[in-house]
């Protein structure tokens, strides 16, 4: 025992004296824990809803209340008509739409048939799910209620619109997740790992004291990634449509230059990864930490961003992937036009050039240039 004591106590000093080591052993359990133990949620809260109310009477008010004093629906909006439901939707400002019909409490008490209509957004197919299921669960309450007081027969019902995806595909939903990952592999990672491998070698700091500026040589290693990229987005969403039958509803010369700038964005954090990144497994270790998590995690792919703490839905914003999801959906499921995208689209190229600027200024302070 007193011969193995001094080889643990090496090994020991070992491990504390190798900062890499260090951070791998206790900082990233709490980076997992803290993203898995806020982000991931199953429950949905704050779901934005539209009003189209064009009765105006007590059973829509009473209904509309009851719905409100829940926890999961907030009203965003009072619509006038219904050519306002599309705009709603388009604009983002809107998870659903609740309409009341005309006439709705006069037809109620009076016998008739008559039912109040819920159209929600289906693009996310988790979340509308669980839209119409926490609505029928209110629905029945708001019957119970009513059924101590007035003629079973008079009861109304529920009739609820999928758009943008009325069969529900899950499709829909994957395609600009696994896009948006394949793309942050291959762009932002392969492009980190093999810069960091070229400061290794030397091989970077030979092209340095060449003629070529640090932006020429950067914008020459990035080309044959930039290239790869292209080529393996084409294989991805020509698959979805081919073979899973994915809708591009909007115009395709919009959808080339949402994902190019996503491409260009994802390629600019590689370049700075790589430009902080010391050695490979540091570039890898920051890759995945800073990059494919956020992007499984915090990018709307799976999980709402709506239902994490506060401070998660802020976090969120700095991740490029989240911007290229809302836009890519935007394009491919809505048919939106760049105009409707103007926001995302400015948030990527305003995080493609700002990221360009850090890492040349981050290269040249490394290579005193």
């Amino acid at each position: 025992m007193n011969r193995l004591i001094p080889l643990i106590r090496k090994e020991f000093q070992h491990i504390f004296r190798d900062k890499k080591t260090l951070l791998i052993m206790f900082v990233m359990p709490v980076i997992l824990v803290v993203l898995f133990g806020f982000a991931i949620r199953t429950e949905v809260k704050n779901v934005k809803v539209a009003v189209l109310d064009e009765s105006k009477d007590e059973l829509s008010i009473e209904f509309s209340s009851k719905l409100f004093s829940s926890s999961y629906f907030v009203c965003e909006r009072v619509l006038e008509s219904s050519l306002q439901i599309e705009e709603a939707f388009e604009s983002g400002d809107v998870d659903l739409v609740l309409v009341f019909p005309d006439k709705f409490s006069e037809n109620f008490y009076k016998g008739n048939s008559t039912s109040l209509q819920v159209v929600v957004d289906a693009t996310n197919l988790n979340n509308s799910t669980i839209y119409k299921n926490y609505i029928n669960s209110i629905l029945e309450d708001f019957r119970q209620d009513k059924l101590k007081l007035t003629d079973p027969k008079q009861m109304f019902g529920m009739t609820i619109r999928m758009i943008y995806n009325p069969e529900m595909k899950d499709i829909y939903m994957f395609v600009p997740g696994v896009l948006a990952l394949v793309l942050m592999l291959i762009s932002a990672i392969m492009t980190a790992v093999a810069l960091t491998k070229e400061k290794e070698t030397g091989t970077f700091k030979l092209l340095v004291v060449s003629p070529l500026s640090i932006l020429d040589i950067i914008i020459g290693k990035l080309v044959a990634y930039l290239v790869i990229s292209i080529i393996s987005t084409l294989m991805i969403l020509i698959l979805s449509v081919w073979m899973f039958q994915m809708p591009v509803n909007g115009s395709y010369f919009d959808l080339a230059l949402v994902c190019f700038l996503f491409l260009t964005t994802t390629l600019s954090l590689g370049v700075l990864i790589s430009a902080i990144a010391e050695t490979q497994q540091v570039a890898v270790f920051i890759s995945l930490i800073g990059l494919f998590l956020p992007t499984m995690l915090l990018s709307g792919f799976i999980y709402p961003i709506e239902n994490m703490p506060y401070i998660l839905q802020m976090f969120s914003n700095i991740f490029p992937a989240k911007w290229f999801i809302i836009a890519i959906k935007d394009v491919m499921i809505k048919g939106s036009d760049l105009y409707a995208i103007c926001v995302p689209m400015g948030i990527l190229l305003f995080m493609n050039l700002f990221l360009i600027f850090v890492s040349v200024k981050k290269y040249r302070k490394n290579f005193n240039v």
